[in-house]
């Protein structure tokens, strides 16, 4: 087994001290009991002794966090490599806790973690090294060291610890996006955003935690997330929709009033028009049309609904079967709803042909829509 990346020395400076405090930098000083004592063990050639050996040096150095920390995470890796992945886990938090703050042992946990598919020690590993690089020159300045002093070596660990800190924020995110549990998944969320402020996944946690409100039908928690991520970035797509749907679901008065300011909106920043537009856009900016034009009948606007709903079913049609056939369903209402029965039967007559939870809605409006035109109605 690999000794691992362990720091030896035979003096630490304070400045070094103190501005390792948040990341717990194993040391062990050279020729004290502890090194003579690893060295021992590294000296073993037989690999099944040495957790053993790992045991009784945790027995011996109880007291030395750095030891504990240490030999810890060597057990850890140990039974890593061995395919007993549980006790690595159980002796990575061990190790975990003499040193909270150590990215090298993080970073080993939460690969760990992931060979596990355990999705909540991932989260917990990544958070807490993110949090651990946030820390980063919080510790009081060392008296007697000049401000630019400090300052230097702040941004010197800052950058060293860049890429383990870079490693946390996408395992993070990776495991909130594999996460199924609508409820963890926002749990998980409101973490991560401390722990990673202004991340380069912002935009996606946003859009998965609201789409994680809605499944909860948590309408409050999901209004008053959105509307707080958009006065960092106003013109995000994802919760400019997200919202729109939310408004335009929601019963409550001048609810329908804001569906159709948040649509608008959402349709100028797709710009379907552009020449540039992909496909993204352009089904962003139909999704928006679709609840532009329910807002304005949930308004009594049905006439004004429908060029909305037109315009979302040519932006949707072959594109994204479920809102083309949402658009076409709320079309056909329009149309049935100002006695425009011929049109709403042609419409509905399409949407009946696409398969998914609106087809028995669209079939069911079609009879009716039938029925008025056979009797005249």
């Amino acid at each position: 087994m690999k000794r691992g990346r362990l720091s030896v020395v035979l003096g630490v400076l304070l400045f070094s001290l103190t501005l390792h405090a948040q990341l717990n930098k194993i040391t062990i000083s050279a020729g004290s009991p502890e090194d003579q004592a690893l060295q021992a063990i590294a000296a073993e050639q037989d690999g099944q002794k040495r957790p053993a050996m790992y045991e009784d040096f945790l027995q011996k150095f109880s007291t030395n966090p750095q030891a504990l920390a240490y030999g810890n995470w060597q057990l850890s890796q140990h039974y890593q490599t061995a395919g007993d992945l549980p006790k690595a886990l159980d002796y990575g938090d061990k190790a975990i806790a003499s040193a909270p703050g150590n990215f090298d042992i993080l970073v080993s946990e939460a690969n760990i973690a992931q060979q596990a598919k355990d999705t909540g020690k991932i989260v917990q590993y990544s958070l807490q090294g993110g949090n651990a690089y946030n820390a980063i020159g919080k510790d009081p300045k060392p008296e007697g060291m000049s401000d630019q002093d400090f300052a230097s070596g702040v941004e010197a660990e800052k950058q060293s610890a860049k890429g383990a800190r870079d490693f946390f924020e996408a395992t993070a995110f990776n495991a909130i996006a594999g996460e199924t549990d609508a409820r963890k998944r926002v749990a998980y969320i409101e973490l991560f955003t401390p722990a990673f402020p202004k991340s380069s996944f912002e935009e996606q946690i946003t859009s998965f935690a609201m789409v994680s409100l809605s499944e909860l039908k948590d309408t409050p928690r999901l209004i008053a997330y959105g509307e707080k991520s958009l006065t960092t970035n106003p013109n995000s797509l994802p919760v400019l929709l997200l919202l729109a749907n939310a408004y335009g679901d929601d019963p409550k008065p001048g609810s329908a009033a804001k569906a159709v300011t948040y649509a608008q909106k959402a349709i100028v920043v797709a710009k379907a028009d552009a020449p540039d537009a992909d496909r993204t856009r352009k089904v962003s900016a139909g999704a928006a049309h679709s609840t532009l034009g329910y807002a304005y009948m949930k308004q009594d606007k049905t006439l004004a609904s429908i060029p909305e709903l037109k315009a979302a079913c040519a932006l949707l049609k072959g594109q994204d079967d479920q809102s083309y056939a949402a658009a076409m369903y709320r079309l056909g209402f329009a149309y049935a709803k100002v006695r425009k029965l011929t049109e709403a039967r042609e419409i509905l007559m399409e949407a009946v042909k696409i398969p998914g939870p609106l087809q028995p809605m669209s079939q069911d409006l079609l009879t009716k829509v039938n029925t008025a035109r056979a009797n005249g109605r």
